[in-house]
């Protein structure tokens, strides 16, 4: 690859998967010299990118993260990705960010060539972000400090209210994040009770690393989100649903996973499970896999379910 210009960029896309290159294998790749490549790089670190290098036989080079973010190379699928991802950010659930990610998707999309412009504008013309349940929102920063809190295992202090509780303060050695429907939720190790806790990110206020590291426990099941939903069911509600499909786990799963829980039959059948307060809520979504379905439980959500009907039939009625 004779082009500087054309083997730098060549040569940046290599380095930002973040993997070790062996000099010989970048060499072999450019189709250039150790020493090119060696020049090459130099030039890299002079516009900022933090290239590490490693001498000797099995030496090599690695793109390290740096004080300042660099312009980054994308390809068609990645770009088209992460406009996608800020414009469903900027109609999320997260409060606080609607309005960056806005303007870092106006930058992305006015650097992108006219044919992913077109992909990008049809996703935002032909579709209608509707987040379902009405969920509370939960704050950027808050979810950016458990985040780091998690991947650097520290102890996290936060204050936190529960269900019809009083404020109190916990410190918990944080495990995951897990966003289940429109809420966010912390796995954690309790200190103070010595076992696994649940935390709704929403109740929880001004969360601060304490800097002191931990040894990562592992999470009842090993699921961070089967944990969530295990605790979920046994939260106390008015109703619990049961339901079964004419239709595969895996299915139902996948259109109703987030409500509630799943178990198997055989090949073609499962039973679906949710506890709730309002039988509304089951009534318009179990029509969402598309299967047929007989009600176990309870009776009342028969009677819900006849009216739902009732009004989709008279509203799909001419005249």
């Amino acid at each position: 690859m004779s082009n500087p210009s054309s083997r730098m960029l060549r040569l940046l896309s290599l380095l930002q998967t973040h993997r070790f290159w062996p000099g010989t294998e970048l060499a072999d790749r450019l189709e250039v010299s150790a020493r090119t490549v060696r020049r090459d790089v130099d030039r890299l670190r002079e516009l900022g990118y933090p290239v590490q290098a490693s001498r000797g036989i099995t030496g090599g080079y690695q793109l390290q993260a740096g004080a300042a973010l660099p312009p980054l190379l994308l390809d068609d699928e990645e770009a088209v990705a992460i406009a996608v991802g800020l414009r469903a950010a900027a109609a999320g659930a997260v409060a606080g960010i609607e309005e960056t990610s806005v303007r870092a998707l106006a930058k992305v999309v006015q650097v992108m060539p006219p044919r992913l412009r077109h992909r990008v504008d049809a996703l935002r013309t032909y579709t209608v972000p509707a987040l379902l349940g009405g969920g509370p929102r939960v704050d950027a920063t808050a979810l950016t400090v458990i985040a780091q809190a998690c991947r650097d295992g520290e102890r996290l202090r936060f204050g936190y209210t529960a269900r019809g509780g009083e404020p109190a303060q916990r410190l918990v050695e944080p495990h995951n994040l897990v966003t289940l429907g429109r809420r966010w939720y912390l796995v954690a190790w309790d200190t103070e009770r010595g076992d696994w806790r649940m935390f709704r990110v929403d109740r929880l206020r001004d969360p601060a690393s304490t800097g002191a590291r931990f040894r990562p426990r592992e999470v009842p099941g090993g699921d961070a989100a089967e944990f969530v939903r295990s605790k979920l069911a046994q939260v106390p509600r008015r109703y619990q649903v049961e339901v079964r499909f004419s239709a595969d786990a895996a299915r139902v799963e996948r259109s109703l996973g987030y409500a509630g829980t799943v178990e198997a039959v055989d090949d073609a059948t499962c039973v679906f499970r949710m506890a709730v307060d309002t039988l509304d809520w089951p009534a318009v979504i179990l029509g969402l896999v598309g299967a047929d379905f007989d009600i176990v439980g309870p009776p009342e959500l028969r009677d819900v379910v006849r009216e739902v009907g009732a009004r989709l039939v008279a509203a799909s009625t001419p005249g």
